[in-house]
């Protein structure tokens, strides 16, 4: 089994994600921080644990996917954490068929995968007619059909998982579509403090309000008087009776600039609850797509 590249580095130069080495994370914590050391976990959960306890700088969490949507597993561990948003990034997803180097695409009868990169190439599959089968890790399938030995087995996993488990690439890209693209966050003990009269910010945070009418109504009021434009709203329903909305937000915009001052004050009002998740520098991805660099911070 391939060993973390964490083993031997200082917590400062670490950055942890979810799943095995060679998982598209993996990928996108190479691709963002590529002066640091990545560090697998089981979970989203492990992999921020791994922040707060000092293990780890940085953990870098999948959010949605441009083909199959949100991942949802982050959003019931956001009302808990005490980490801080600090960055987003955007990571083109390039998905293979990987399988044992004796294998070839007429041998593949079955394809493991996480249920996110199945969903992802159900175009790929159904043409090829191999069945999909959900496993936990992009990284782990491959990692599992190499040591099981099935040449009728194939994973959908990376180059750079194949590389690692020494697996051969029957097919490349076979993701529905080119503009497969996955966002994720960036999570810190420390807050980033962007200076917002140079750098375009975003601001995320979650508030909750009763489920009355009119509620969402005059707690996003605000927003739209003071020009304030809202990114991402999704919500979700909690308490005994389910009686609670709960929203998770991201505008645009610094929480020292007036305008977003003024909403944030107006929501406050209305609004049971408000927890600020942090304010990072808007990648540029979101104005220039695959044109711009995605690093975070440039």
């Amino acid at each position: 089994m391939a060993k973390s590249r964490a083993g031997k580095s200082k917590a400062g130069n670490i950055i942890a994600f979810q799943g095995e080495p060679g998982a598209n994370s993996d990928m996108a914590c190479r691709a963002a921080f590529p002066d640091m050391v990545t560090l697998p976990c089981p979970t989203f959960e492990t992999a921020m644990a791994a922040v707060q306890a000092g293990k780890a700088a940085l953990a870098m969490i999948p959010v949605e996917n441009s083909i199959a949507g949100r991942v949802a597993d982050l959003h019931s561990l956001l009302p808990h954490t005490r980490l801080k948003i600090v960055a987003e990034h955007f990571q083109r997803v390039e998905h293979c068929l990987v399988a044992l180097p004796g294998a070839s695409l007429k041998t593949i009868k079955t394809a493991k995968s996480h249920v996110q990169a199945l969903s992802q190439c159900r175009n790929f599959l159904k043409k090829h007619r191999i069945e999909p089968l959900v496993h936990a890790d992009t990284a782990g399938a491959a990692r599992e059909i190499a040591e099981i030995g099935d040449a009728s087995v194939a994973a959908i996993a990376s180059s750079l998982a194949a590389r690692i488990y020494e697996l051969k690439v029957l097919a490349r890209n076979i993701e529905d579509a080119d503009h497969n693209t996955t966002r994720m966050l960036v999570f810190s003990r420390e807050e980033a403090r962007p200076d917002w009269r140079s750098t375009p910010c975003m601001t995320a945070f979650l508030f909750r309000v009763k489920s009355v009418p009119a509620a969402l109504y005059k707690a996003l009021g605000g927003f739209a008087t003071n020009g304030v434009n809202i990114v991402k709203l999704e919500s979700y329903l909690s308490g005994p009776q389910f009686e609670q909305a709960q929203f998770y937000a991201e505008v645009e915009g610094h929480p020292e600039q007036r305008s977003v001052k003024l909403a944030l004050e107006e929501l406050a009002f209305f609004s049971e609850e408000l927890k600020m998740l942090g304010t990072f520098p808007t990648n540029p991805f979101r104005r220039k797509g695959w044109d711009a660099p995605t690093r975070p911070g440039t």
